[in-house]
């Protein structure tokens, strides 16, 4: 019995080791990291603008109740089945944003979705989408935030009951959902519709609002784009692939309308959290909103399925 009691003690020893190992911030980033080698040369700050739109930086991390959508002070609350989610100052405040950070850090946090105190993000940041960017995009997105007005105050912590509390849980999720690749373009592909694939799957993450999730939040990989179930329960995101539930009928002009002024072919407009994107996308050049439009129409037909 002693002998078995040791055995035991020391086999769960290893396991809780092993746990430990596996759900490190810094062995996930290590093991699924890149080395950023093009983080150092001087970044193309109208680049960093337009990723700064197409990337949605300011739906969430913008101060809520104020108009200059550049202030990114955060606290905006987001609401889910798993808790509230407040996303923080990204501004270059160098205490309570990011003004501190280096480009690694800051490319270690967009694509490992690790912070530079060690920390593992939660995959609010959606993160699962921006580790597609480029090192180049990354470089000249922080230059980008850089030059944008540096505001005071940190934003609340998120409110998450247990086990959604437990950070390093997040190891475990990283492992499922996260490969760490950037964006590998198509050789048979035009240059547009490569365009538009990067700023779809990558900076514009619309997959992360467009797309089913199951139990553990983690997007059916089968299911991209045919239409998500907003955290908050309470409403959804539409099918975007050409499938009769979703934009089967829209033109390439079509799509890309939508997404810059916010106006449907029938003289509809869209609405919810898809305005806020609308908005951004308004900023984005002409050449890379028909891009994306193309990637789109582009995809496979998926039909919707119900939340």
């Amino acid at each position: 019995m002693k002998r078995f009691l040791i055995g035991l003690s020391a086999l769960g020893a290893l396991g809780a080791f092993g746990f430990w190992a596996v759900t490190s911030p810094d062995v996930f980033a290590m093991v699924r990291g890149r080395s950023f080698a093009d983080l150092s040369g001087q970044p193309n700050l109208e680049n960093g603008k337009t990723l700064f739109w197409a990337g949605g930086c300011a739906s969430c991390h913008a101060t809520p109740d104020q108009a200059d959508r550049t202030r990114l002070g955060g606290g905006l609350s987001l609401a889910s089945p798993f808790g509230v989610f407040i996303p923080p100052n990204i501004s270059p405040h160098p205490r309570d944003g990011i003004g501190a950070w280096t480009a690694v850090d800051f490319a270690r946090a967009m694509t490992a979705g690790v912070s530079p105190d060690g920390r593992h993000y939660y995959p609010a940041f959606p993160y699962t989408s921006y580790q597609r960017m480029t090192s180049v995009d990354l470089r000249d997105l922080f230059g980008f935030l850089k030059t944008l007005p540096a505001v005071e105050g940190k934003a609340a912590n998120h409110q998450l009951g247990f086990p959604y509390n437990i950070r390093r849980l997040l190891g475990g999720w990283k492992w499922l959902y996260l490969d760490g690749k950037p964006f590998a373009p198509d050789p048979q592909a035009t240059a547009s519709l490569n365009r538009g694939a990067y700023l779809v799957e990558g900076p514009g993450h619309c997959a992360e609002c467009h797309s089913p999730r199951n139990a553990l939040g983690g997007i059916f990989a089968g299911m991209r784009f045919s239409g998500g179930h907003d955290p908050d329960g309470k409403s959804g995101a539409p099918n975007i692939t050409p499938d009769a539930s979703g934009i089967k009928d829209y033109s390439v002009a079509d799509i890309a309308g939508i997404l810059s002024s916010g106006l449907k072919p029938d003289g509809d407009s869209v609405g919810g959290d898809m305005g806020l994107v609308v908005m951004n996308y308004a900023q984005v050049p002409k050449a890379d909103v028909d891009a994306m439009a193309e990637y789109l129409k582009s995809l496979p037909p998926i039909p919707s399925q119900k939340p």
